[in-house]
């Protein structure tokens, strides 16, 4: 490559960065779309939401009263979003990922309390 080659060259990695940002434009919105909380945040009433949680409505009704589960009331009737319960249920989970046998063994034998044994009586 000689100093005459270098505008053709410079030229050319131009074109090649304005190709990779446009690529990496589209690539954001795609990621956006999918991760916009506004995808799910659809509105429920408490049947369609009982449905989704497989749950009897009158424990939903006590988990609302409580201000367990995010509801709005709207004059008589609630309405629950689908987001937000799901991330209700997410985060009353104990356990984030599958623990292995050894970890639940060692778990289990952590939790027994066992009396203290008394000598010399």
């Amino acid at each position: 490559m000689t100093f005459n080659d270098l505008p053709k060259v410079v030229s050319q990695v131009l074109t090649k960065v304005e190709r990779l940002e446009r690529v990496l434009d589209s690539i954001k919105e795609e990621v956006c779309k999918k991760s916009s909380p506004s995808a799910e945040h659809i509105p429920m009433t408490i049947d369609e939401a009982c449905e989704f949680l497989k749950m009897k409505k009158s424990t939903m009704y006590y988990h609302i009263e409580r201000g367990n589960i995010p509801a709005t009331k709207s004059g008589k009737n609630y309405i629950l979003f689908k987001d937000e319960l799901i991330g209700w249920l997410e985060s009353g989970r104990k356990t984030a990922v599958a623990l292995s046998p050894e970890e639940m063994n060692t778990q289990k034998l952590s939790s027994i309390k066992r009396k203290p044994r008394r000598f010399g009586n």
